[in-house]
């Protein structure tokens, strides 16, 4: 009987047993360096331009003064508390898409306040109404898909998802009731004569936010790694059925966790209405819900490294920006440079968890 020669693949992909934070690092690094040698040669070719007055001009546009310093701080801040804030619920393996929506209709019940109680209570009472508000609006909007997953095990990704349009909705209503002037379609600066329900500028008008994202990192950095929810957090993210076997009590995590995720995402919604933008539009979030989805992601739950994560992308962003008004690039180019940098750094992940082993011996017969 005749045996076939039967080939071995010319490689296959291994899954890796363990890698070194140091060997993580690199691997990113690589990927980064690659994705910048990859952009300069697209710009090169397409647009004739100098690639170093192009990365230059991206370095400018983040720091290039120190308005656009602290800006770019800012915008940092803010994308890293929303992303703090779906994190819990990522670790116990809960895919809470509604980070824009909880964002969202925090900054909504902070308009209600400073809209509502402006010229009825002394600022002092309305800013407390709209920290209160603000975090139980966005509790409670994390709360609904949270019980559904709890009770009845719906899908939480499109609940979650679901959830967004509701406030955004919910949104473009209440700035047709308040629209200043009518007719308009926008609300405009609220209490703009009184500032009522303005942050106080703790500083300078920039800092409140970056205040408030160093307190949150530290807190879910403790949160998560030193206290009994962070570890039932982890136990139900690893297996149910173990965290049932261990006597955890896994509907109350999934309700607790979602409700600390909605109160941190109402927060940020307040720093946007009433610390930064002092309005409310539908766009206003500028999908940093979505945005913090990827930074938590990238940055495996990591609390310390979402502020590297968090960096790297509003620096591309704003640097994007400012290459489409230096170089008379249109904004989709810009886009393109950022997209293909994003790609890269989630497409090394994958050289991170797996290796690539060639075929060495001889052919089996």
């Amino acid at each position: 009987m005749t045996e076939k020669t039967q080939k071995e693949p010319l490689f296959h992909v291994v899954k890796r047993d363990t890698v070194s934070r140091r060997k993580e690092w690199t691997i990113r690094a690589v990927a980064i360096i690659s994705a910048l040698i990859l952009c300069s040669g697209i710009i090169a070719m397409f647009t004739g331009d100098n690639p170093v007055e192009i990365y230059r001009s991206i370095f400018l546009g983040a720091f290039g003064s120190e308005r656009k310093t602290w800006i770019t701080l800012q915008n940092i801040s803010v994308l890293l508390i929303i992303s703090l804030a779906l994190t819990p619920a990522f670790k116990m393996q809960f895919w809470n898409i509604g980070g824009e929506g909880q964002v969202l209709i925090g900054g909504l019940a902070s308009a209600a306040c400073m809209i509502c109680f402006g010229e009825k209570l002394p600022n002092g009472m309305v800013i407390l109404l709209m920290v209160i508000t603000s975090v139980a609006a966005g509790a409670v909007w994390a709360l609904i898909p949270a019980v559904l997953k709890a009770r009845w095990n719906t899908n939480e990704t499109l609940s979650t998802l679901m959830m967004n349009y509701i406030a955004i909705q919910l949104t473009a209503y209440y700035i047709i009731v308040w629209e200043v002037p009518k007719g308009s379609g926008k609300i405009g600066i609220i209490n703009q004569n009184t500032a009522v329900g303005w942050l106080p500028n703790v500083g300078n008008k920039y800092l409140l936010p970056i205040i408030v994202a160093v307190i949150v990192t530290a807190f879910i950095y403790i949160y998560q790694k030193y206290t009994k929810h962070g570890f039932e957090i982890a136990v139900v993210g690893e297996s149910r059925n173990t965290a049932l076997y261990a006597g955890i009590k896994v509907e109350r995590v999934i309700v607790r966790t979602m409700l600390l995720s909605g109160a941190i995402c109402g927060l940020a919604g307040l720093l946007l209405v009433g610390g930064i933008n002092h309005t409310v539009t539908t766009t206003i979030v500028d999908s940093q819900g979505f945005t913090g989805v990827m930074v938590s992601w990238l940055a495996k739950f990591n609390p310390i490294a979402m502020i590297a994560t968090s960096f790297l992308i509003v620096f591309m962003d704003r640097g994007a920006s400012e290459i489409s008004t230096a170089f008379g690039l249109n904004q989709s180019f810009a886009d393109i440079l950022t997209g293909i940098l994003l790609f890269f750094i989630i497409g090394c992940e994958f050289f991170i968890r797996y290796r690539i082993s060639f075929r060495t011996g001889k052919e089996k017969h």
